[in-house]
């Protein structure tokens, strides 16, 4: 063991770790020559990786151990989390399904009923694996209910398997189909669906390059060998990322494809047709549009094409590219993410980033505003083109998720279940407040805490944002956050440039050589949270997930005075090479890559954080969490990000990572696993705070 940390108090507990060893890896970009002393970590299937993950989880285990609260941080965690979780029903044939959980169940269970019977386990998750690292990722119905493919994820791989099962006894039907990455499953009538997938990669498959996508069909009855090549086979429909829908009326294939995480070519076959050839919707990724529905000939599409902040149009699929299309419901100011439902569209409106629900017709005209349950975030409407009663559910950061009832009709809602839970949601107060960032923009920032907490500067604070991708944070209800608040603990919540929040503009301003304005963002939010006595420096935590973890890798090396605890969270952290792993390239249009131009190059390498680790600084507490068979963001970019900063750093503070084994990116894992990881976040933060004891004794 080597780099041993001091301790100026008896309480810190000391923190050792291993030495990495460093190889003479040079690359050169645009004449520059960067060093990559780590690369051999890149290689998750050697021995030598695999003994430096365990030599890592050693030490921060060997830490985390000694913290003298983090039982009880489980303990309670456990106990808030067992209450039971019900999903929103759903018809299929002649049932209503819905998913249900007990309270600790690892895996949600799939229950139906049948009229007013009693209802009975349909499809348990909790018996794929005896640990409870198999999840169930997808379920698609045959057009009659009887037949259902469902999606399984092990160790919580992207690859995914595909299992058919007749509904009516439960009997597996078939061989499983393997070997599929990104997909949806789309049925056509009951004949058989259209699934998408990558070859496998020859080498590692948690890591290896994937950039080709390809649609196939797959013929109830016939073995996956034979199943029809569709769309992506040739160097012309080369897309890193295609999806295959089938309209409700099984009169249309729509097909989405795109070469990056945002903006998609459209095109559309109709299948009433044999060997219909494919028409084209748009030929050019400017834009994220989509069918929402079809009735006959008429398309409606929602499209952000010259409406950053989306509108819906109509448009004949004789001729359906853009100068045909005629506007049905008119871009406004705020972000627009519609659904369908029986015979209406709702149309759900983001208003700094909470939630406006307005029902129309499908002539355009507006029926009525939905009364939502107060201000937060609905989700989950869409339902069949005949069904008059949708469901949707509603939460914020002190209202767990609750079901209502929509009548589509009379536009009533009405609650349909809630949760019997030990909160009282009346404890907690939840505030919006607009801060302003480096260059002037005005963000918004939810902050939530215990009603009556003294604002002296001295609160844990936990700040978390992601920033990217188009992809809004909206006020959602959880578990850990009501653990952290107990604990006298302030929740802040940002939604910074990069995402969803305000259409298009918004997300663009966070992207490529704008990404600066993002960690910008991230810096000002605490920066006001110290300023206004929320917390101090010495208080305040930073916390994100994959592009969130990137944030946090970024702020913590531009800024290792602003925060206490640094928790990058399955992060992508070096930017030069990330988009040489799995589907990275397809990230592209956020970030750019070092290959683009020499200016996006050494714009990256001003901030990848990997890069950006300086020997003889002190850096905050840090504990960066990761899993072994990420195969999203694979785990090299942490354990680079990890063994940098063990070397460099100097001070009192630990550096840690935390490696979670059979576990990826995120999605199906195990609730004992997530139970147990926030208890170690949550206890190394509040160690690093100097805490001897919980704030509040539980």
């Amino acid at each position: 063991m080597a780099c041993k940390q001091e301790a100026k108090k008896s309480h810190i507990i000391i923190a050792e770790y291993p030495e990495t060893k460093k190889v003479d890896t040079v690359d050169t970009y645009f004449g520059v020559k960067v060093k990559d002393p780590y690369r051999w970590l890149e290689d998750d299937r050697s021995p030598e990786t695999e003994a430096w993950v365990v030599a890592e989880n050693k030490a921060t285990f060997d830490y985390l151990n000694k913290i003298p609260y983090r039982d009880t941080l489980k303990q309670r965690l456990s106990e808030l989390w067992n209450y039971e979780k019900v999903g929103a029903p759903f018809k299929e044939g002649d049932y209503t399904y819905f998913s249900k959980n007990n309270g600790l169940q690892n895996q949600n269970v799939i229950y139906r009923k049948k009229g007013n019977d009693e209802a009975e386990v349909f499809l348990d998750p909790n018996t794929f694996s005896k640990d409870g690292t198999t999840s169930l990722g997808g379920l698609s119905f045959s057009e009659n209910g009887k037949i259902l493919a469902y999606s399984i994820s092990e160790g919580g791989s992207d690859w995914r398997k595909v299992i058919l099962m007749n509904t009516e006894n439960k009997e597996i039907i078939e061989d499983t189909l393997v070997d599929i990455k990104f997909s949806g499953m789309s049925w056509f009538k009951n004949e058989g669906f259209y699934y998408s997938s990558y070859d496998k990669p020859k080498g590692s498959e948690l890591s290896a390059k994937t950039d080709q996508h390809k649609v196939y069909y797959h013929k109830l009855g016939t073995p996956q060998k034979e199943d029809l090549l569709i769309f992506g086979g040739t160097p012309e429909e080369k897309h890193r990322y295609i999806m295959a829908d089938v309209t409700e009326d099984n009169k249309y294939l729509i097909i989405s494809a795109s070469i990056s995480t945002s903006g998609n070519k459209l095109f559309i076959k109709d299948l009433t047709k044999p060997n219909s050839p494919y028409v084209t919707i748009l030929n050019h990724t400017d834009s994220d549009t989509d069918v929402l529905k079809n009735n006959g000939s008429t398309l409606f599409l929602a499209t952000n094409l010259n409406a950053p902040n989306k509108k819906i149009v109509t448009v004949d699929a004789s001729n359906p590219s853009p100068e045909y299309w005629v506007d049905l419901i008119p871009e406004t100011e705020h972000v627009l993410s519609p659904s369908t439902s029986g015979k209406y569209i709702l149309a759900h409106y983001m208003v700094d980033a909470l939630s406006k629900v307005k029902q129309y017709n499908f002539k355009g005209e507006l029926i009525r505003e939905i009364k939502l349950p107060g201000l937060g975030t609905a989700s989950g409407f869409g339902s069949k083109k005949n069904e008059k009663i949708d469901y949707f559910s509603f939460t914020n950061y002190n209202t767990p998720s609750s079901i209502y009832t929509l009548d589509l009709e009379t536009g009533e809602t009405a609650l349909y279940w809630k949760p019997a839970i030990d909160f009282n949601s009346n404890d907690y107060e939840s505030h919006q407040v607009f801060y302003t960032s480096k260059d002037g923009t005005k963000i918004p920032m939810m902050i939530t805490y215990k009603k009556g907490l003294e604002l002296n500067g001295k609160n844990p604070t936990m700040l978390y944002a992601y920033g990217g991708f188009n992809i809004s944070l909206t006020p959602t209800f959880s578990v850990p956050n009501v653990v952290w608040m107990e604990q006298g603990g302030i929740y802040a919540v940002p939604n910074l440039r990069g995402g969803g929040e305000y259409g298009k503009v918004w997300h663009d301003a966070g992207t490529k050589m704008q990404k600066q304005n993002v960690f910008d963002d991230f810096i000002a939010a605490g920066e006001y949270l110290i300023k206004n006595n929320y917390t101090s420096s010495k208080f305040l935590a930073v916390r994100g997930g994959s592009n969130g973890g990137l944030l946090v890798g970024a702020t913590l090396t531009q800024r290792p005075d602003l925060m206490q605890v640094a928790l990058p969270a399955v992060g992508v952290l070096d930017m030069l090479r990330y988009h040489t792993f799995t589907a990275g390239a397809g990230w592209a249009y956020d970030y750019g890559t070092a290959e683009d131009s020499k200016e996006m190059f050494e714009y990256l390498k001003k901030y990848s954080p990997v890069h950006n680790v300086k020997k003889g600084f002190e850096y905050p507490a840090t504990l960066i969490t990761t899993g072994d068979h990420d195969d999203r963001v694979v785990p090299s970019h942490s354990f680079k990000f990890a063994a940098a900063l063990q070397a460099k750093q100097v001070g009192k503070h630990p550096v840690l990572i935390r490696i979670e084994t059979d576990a990826g990116h995120g999605a199906g894992t195990p609730i004992s696993k997530t139970i147990e990881q926030y208890a170690d976040i949550f206890g190394f933060t509040l160690d690093n705070m100097k805490f001897k004891s919980l704030p509040n004794k539980i």
